[in-house]
């Protein structure tokens, strides 16, 4: 079982891609007994070159481990995932012609939306998240399976306040655009080609209304009919790639 320094990680993307990534420590890897697919030989590989012991158990034990079914045959000990500054987010080295692109996310509780988000975000090559420390699910084992082990990999910011994260990137040149089911403008009429910082509200209220106020702009994501509001994970990934899509132009391209 986890001790209080350590998670158990449960799937086989994101024990794969932890042992990809090399960003914590892995204590140890258990995976189902009989199970000899290509995916359990690649993280018995993976492991057994950085000196993590794989041992073979039964179906209930990893019940036991985990906590539920949807283990997928293999878990994995592991020390918890370590955060980035913001600074490290917003400042990473990129090549000349490169935009910094970072993704904040303000009052968002629901892991499965956190960990599609956070894979949305990678695919599309996001320089890191930004997420507040209360009011905000944490980047978890049920988060890293949500994002297919995305999490592995991406940067991680946790802020103790969002306004003063939102501040100081404003500071280092990023423009702050904020999903807004109100607002005027449309979101695929926004030049997102520039320095961003794109936010995204919560389940429930979407922006709080001080962290909406220093927003540089509010864009809306048009509907051909009149209902609720898209899920938080959907409309991030619909502004995710548009920025992407708009990124990806050659120069001069509207």
């Amino acid at each position: 079982m986890a001790s209080p320094k350590t998670e158990i990680l449960y799937g086989v993307h994101p024990v794969c891609e932890a042992l990809r990534a090399n960003r914590r420590r892995i204590h140890a890897v258990w995976v189902r007994e009989g199970r000899q697919d290509a995916r359990i030989a690649s993280i018995r590989q993976l492991a057994g070159g950085q000196g993590v012991t794989v041992q073979a158990v039964g179906e209930q034990h990893l019940v036991e481990l985990t906590g539920h079914a949807g283990h997928q045959g293999v878990c994995a000990r592991v020390a918890p995932l370590p955060y980035c500054d913001l600074s490290d987010v917003a400042g990473q080295e990129r090549s000349h012609d490169e935009l910094p692109f970072v993704v904040l996310l303000d009052n968002l509780q629901d892991p499965q939306n956190l960990g599609a988000i956070i894979r949305t975000a990678y695919c599309a090559g996001a320089d890191g998240i930004v997420i507040p420390q209360d009011r905000s699910a944490a980047p978890s084992p049920s988060v890293s399976k949500a994002s297919a082990g995305a999490l592995e990999h991406m940067p991680i910011a946790r802020v103790p306040n969002l306004v003063n994260a939102i501040l100081q990137l404003k500071k280092n040149g990023l423009w702050i655009v904020g999903l807004e089911g109100a607002a005027d403008q449309s979101l695929f009429d926004c030049d997102l080609k520039i320095p961003l910082g794109l936010l995204v509200g919560g389940e429930e209220k979407g922006l709080r209304p001080l962290v909406r106020r220093h927003c540089d702009f509010l864009v809306s994501i048009p509907h051909a009919r009149a209902f609720n509001s898209l899920n938080a994970s959907v409309a991030a990934a619909l502004a995710i790639f548009e920025a992407y899509r708009q990124r990806s132009q050659p120069a001069g391209t509207p």
